[in-house]
């Protein structure tokens, strides 16, 4: 039997368990030009959505600004609007992939001789998964660019697909966790693709 002083422990752990939301693995592609002397997470930055100039598009793209400000400050950068050292270009995509259907049965059917004998076999499986099988891929890009001159100094993509209708697909969360994947290790080992979990 469980007293009180044993449940509220279990009870508390039950609760961040549930707060936790499982996001899939990240592909995260990050180019830097640390090689030629560039030095990263110092000075301000600025960060925008690349190419809008459309001020209805940044409601929906402000998950994706603030995920990346949050990450580019965590590194070392300080947010200055105006005159930053660095511009953070800032792009986004959302498309729903859908997965061929199969049916939810299937028969198979087998049958083998030998020296101990004959046999035959039937087989049926039902698929039991249900649900739609459509995913939601969710690309995050940034460029930083030097503002002095123009200059590309990095830039990273990443990626990550989740059920539709999964807290993983939400806008948000998923903004922060491409985000969280685009950032760790930063300035990262050029032209390398990491998978974060």
């Amino acid at each position: 039997m469980i007293t009180g002083n044993r449940l509220l422990p279990l009870l508390s752990l039950a609760l961040l368990s549930a707060c936790v939301v499982p996001t899939g693995p990240v592909e995260v592609t990050r180019f830097n030009r640390a090689a030629e002397g560039v030095v990263y997470g110092t000075g301000s930055v600025s960060v925008v959505l690349a190419g809008e100039n459309d001020a209805s598009q940044s409601l929906a793209a402000s998950p994706y600004l603030a995920a990346v400000a949050r990450e580019l400050q965590r590194v070392g950068y300080s947010e200055k609007n105006a005159d930053p050292d660095i511009v953070a270009e800032v792009r986004y995509g959302v498309a729903t992939l859908e997965r061929e259907r199969r049916s939810p049965v299937s028969v198979g059917v087998g049958g083998s001789t030998g020296s101990f004998g004959s046999g035959l076999g039937v087989g049926v499986g039902i698929n039991l998964g249900g649900g739609s099988s459509a995913q939601v891929e969710t690309t995050l890009s940034v460029r930083l660019l030097r503002r002095s001159d123009k200059l590309v100094i990095w830039e990273g993509k990443a990626s990550q697909t989740a059920k539709v209708g999964s807290p993983a697909a939400q806008p948000g969360i998923a903004a922060a966790k491409l985000a969280e994947a685009m950032f760790k290790g930063f300035p990262g080992v050029s032209g390398e693709t990491i998978r974060v979990p």
